[in-house]
Order: structure tokens, then C-alpha cells, then sequence
């Protein structure tokens, strides 16, 4: 009697389960949140499978069957649910990172050896609680595991280091894909990809720079895309002793004025600065701020500003003087 509630059970869940999923997964789809998606498709197999394992247990608690059989029956839930469980949390990691690969650079180009690694773990986990639910004992294997590790981590110690570093510059973010950046060696470029072992850069001449993650984790980065790809463009300029210094003022900031306007990259909005700052040998400096969109920008927007000042102190007649010396006799 008690079997035959038990494969009744089991079909009920078979057909029951499957038609709730579908359910669920209509609903979910209705939901702006992905999380949800995730959940529902990675729990739809393990859940008839686990609870075909609970159905099993109870079946042992409440029959009276012969020892070995009982004791089989029971390992077999005991199996049933482990999997279960097990192929979840394999589900559950693969789907979402299959939902999340686009938004997380790190888990787009390093998603295999994620599987790889994650798979390895859980399926090894499962193994063992298997094995102690068997009655073998556990405790050598977990001993001969520490060894091995032991072994692999000092063998691959490079490769470990780049890989927990490449977990390190996602969490905490000092870079991402498409920021431009300049290195300690003064290097500077666009990230192209933040990957598990290396980090590629591809550099103002249009070249490709592999860094590996802990090189790049351990050394001084200037991000010129934090906290904003904005920033301003120092040019420093000097005129005669001579000169009118409001009139150089005025036609200076004209001319920045115009170059950002008329210019690919420059911040037409705002309005150029000058700041005078040195009685130096043979001129007075001072130094022009304007304002670009990103830093490759600052360029040709640099080149402008310095053509059509040049032309318009021509004009003004401002003199940019030689360096020169006075010596007295």
C-alpha cells in the first residue's frame, strides 16, 4: 500500500511540478527584475528531484521493510536530495551568468573557467557528502585534498595571484572597460578587457599592452575617466613685459571660447579661464584652462587653441617673445 502511495506521489509530482513552473516562469517574465527569471529556471528539475528525495525518506520512516533495504532506500533519498541541491546552485550560478555576462565584463571573458572552477567545487562537495552518507570516511580524502591544493597553489602561484587580482580591480572598481587610463611606466590608453589572468590596453597609437592583474593591481594608475570623463586642459602661454595684460586676458579667452565651440570634444558651455602666475626671465606666464568631453580630446582641441592664438596675437599685436638673455658690461 505504502508503494503505491509512493510512485502515486512520485507521478502527482512529475505532472504537478512542471505545470507550476511554467506558471511561475509567466509571471517572472512579467517582472523588470531578472533575479526572478534566474530563480524560476534554475529551480524547475532540482525541485521535482529533491522532492521525489523527501517523498523517499518519509516512505523509509514510516514503512517497515528489511534492514538492507531500508538502509539502501534511505541512501538513495539521502543521494536524490544532494543532487538536487547540488544541481540547483549549478543552475542557479550558470543562468545568472548567463543573464549577467553583457553588464559584467569580468564574467563575459572569463565565464568558462568560472564554470570550470565553480563546477569542480560543488561537484566535489557533493561527492564527499555522498561518500559520508555511504558510512566511508572522509577525513584521508580531505587530507590527500589539502596536499594537492598545497601542491597546485605553489605550482600555479603566478596564476593564482593574476586571477584573485583580477577579482580585486572588479570589486573594488579603480578601472573599468573603456576608461582611459595612464600607467606607472607612462603607458596610457583604453581599457579593452579586464580578463581573468590579464588585462589588455589598447594605447594611443592604436597597440594592444597585456598587463597581467597583479602588476596592474600593485602599481600607480591615473584614471582620467574618474570620477567624470570631463576634465580641463592646462595650456601654459607667455607674453612680452610689454603687453596690456586686460587685453591679453580678453582676447585670450575669446579665442579659447571659440576653439571649444567650433571644436569636436570641447565643452561649447564653458567659458575658458586665464590665471597669470610668473615674472619669469624674458616673459610673464600665465596659464590657460579649458574644458574638454575625454581626454583624447584635449589634443586637437590643444592644437586649435594654440594655432588661432598664435594668429590672433599677430593681429593684436601681442607679442609671444624669444628667450633672451641681458647682459651687462
Amino acid at each position: 500500500m505504502h508503494s503505491l502511495i509512493l510512485i502515486g506521489y512520485i507521478l502527482l509530482i512529475s505532472i504537478l511540478i512542471p505545470r507550476l513552473i511554467r506558471i511561475f516562469r509567466k509571471i517572472a517574465k512579467k517582472t523588470k527584475n531578472r533575479l526572478d527569471d534566474v530563480l524560476v529556471e534554475s529551480i524547475a528539475s532540482p525541485l521535482i528531484f529533491i522532492l521525489i528525495g523527501i517523498g523517499i525518506k518519509v516512505f523509509v520512516d514510516v514503512t517497515t521493510l528489511p534492514e538492507k533495504v531500508n538502509k539502501y532506500t534511505s541512501l538513495l533519498g539521502i543521494i536524490l536530495i544532494v543532487i538536487s541541491i547540488i544541481l540547483f546552485f549549478d543552475r542557479i550560478f550558470i543562468n545568472w551568468m548567463r543573464v549577467f555576462s553583457k553588464r559584467i565584463n569580468f564574467v563575459k571573458t572569463s565565464g568558462h573557467i568560472l564554470k570550470v572552477i565553480f563546477r569542480i567545487s560543488v561537484f566535489a562537495i557533493a561527492i564527499l557528502i555522498i561518500l559520508d552518507s555511504l558510512g566511508i570516511s572522509i577525513t584521508p580524502i580531505m587530507a590527500s585534498l589539502g596536499v594537492a591544493s598545497l601542491a597546485v597553489a605553489l605550482a600555479l602561484q603566478d596564476t593564482l595571484g593574476n586571477f584573485f587580482a583580477g577579482i580585486q580591480i572588479l570589486a573594488d572598481r579603480p578601472i573599468k572597460v573603456g576608461d582611459y587610463i595612464k600607467l606607472e611606466s607612462g603607458e596610457q590608453g583604453f581599457v579593452e578587457k579586464i580578463g581573468w589572468r590579464t588585462t589588455s590596453i589598447r594605447l594611443i597609437q592604436n597597440n594592444i599592452t597585456i598587463l597581467p592583474n597583479s602588476k596592474l593591481a600593485n602599481s600607480q594608475i591615473t584614471n582620467y575617466s574618474l570620477p567624470e570623463p570631463q576634465l580641463s586642459v592646462l595650456i601654459q602661454v607667455g607674453v612680452s613685459y610689454a603687453s596690456d595684460l586686460e587685453k591679453v586676458e580678453k582676447v585670450t579667452i575669446e579665442v579659447g571660447k571659440k576653439v571649444l565651440e567650433d571644436i569636436t570634444g570641447g565643452i561649447g558651455e564653458f567659458d575658458p579661464l586665464i590665471r597669470y602666475h610668473t615674472f619669469a626671465d624674458f616673459s610673464i606666464n600665465f596659464t590657460v584652462i579649458l574644458r574638454v568631453s575625454e581626454y583624447v580630446n584635449k589634443y586637437l582641441v590643444t592644437h586649435e587653441f594654440i594655432k588661432r592664438l598664435h594668429k590672433r596675437y599677430q593681429k593684436e599685436g601681442i607679442e609671444i617673445p624669444f628667450p633672451i638673455r641681458t647682459v651687462k658690461f
